[in-house]
């Protein structure tokens, strides 16, 4: 039988889905850390925004660090497709710059996970001496080594350079570049550097290693 227009049957996969508690924590979570900082945000007003509870923010998350890796994990994830996009780049030159400039320009629409990241993601927690490094750095890390390796075989600086100084050197300056844009977005209303500048450093730095 012909259903009527418009009509959805319920249950459907037309119906949006509710969000979870734990799905809610995090995006409150992120929406406060980008826009307070971490320190000056409490679990209580995470929990008030999330419209959930501390009880259920320590169910899923344990702690405020918890929390903050979750929201970094969760970024990192969906960060990844730019090791699809790289994968099928036909050089390592190309492979790394798909990777750096689609990191950069996801994160300059996400400009909350981009200040977190920046700001909050590599700071010693006051209560013990870790630094809060997620899976998601190694692994942009691991890949971008990946790269520069076969790049730096045949480049006259092979001696001079091990892949993992030229990956932290690259992965250094997006961050630099970045934690620019960000402070001058907020002092000046703009944004210094900017993407393209992004992009064109990262050909002209990639650039080097050619013979």
């Amino acid at each position: 039988m012909r259903e009527s227009p418009g009509r959805v049957e319920q249950g459907t996969a037309a119906e949006p889905r509710a969000k979870s508690a734990e799905e809610r924590i995090l995006q409150a979570g992120k929406r406060l850390f980008a826009a307070k900082g971490f320190d000056q945000t409490t679990t209580a007003a995470i929990a008030r925004e999330a419209g959930s509870s501390e009880s259920q923010l320590i169910k899923y998350f344990e702690n405020k660090d918890g929390l903050l890796r979750a929201i970094f994990e969760d970024g990192w994830q969906r960060l990844s497709f730019v090791y699809s996009a790289a994968a099928i780049a036909e050089s390592p030159e190309e492979k790394l710059r798909v990777i750096f400039e689609l990191i950069a320009r996801a994160l300059q629409e996400d400009r909350e996970l981009r200040n977190l990241m920046l700001f909050e993601g590599r700071r010693v927690r006051s209560q013990s001496s870790e630094i809060l490094l997620t899976t998601g750095y190694y692994r942009l890390l691991t890949e971008v080594e990946s790269h520069v390796t076969p790049l730096l075989k045949t480049s006259r600086l092979e001696k001079e350079l091990s892949p993992r100084a030229v990956a932290s050197a690259l992965i250094g300056m997006l961050e630099s570049m970045l934690r620019d844009q960000a402070i001058s977005e907020r002092r000046e209303g703009k944004s210094q550097p900017n993407g393209e500048e992004i992009r064109a450093m990262f050909r002209l730095m990639i650039g080097c290693f050619k013979k």
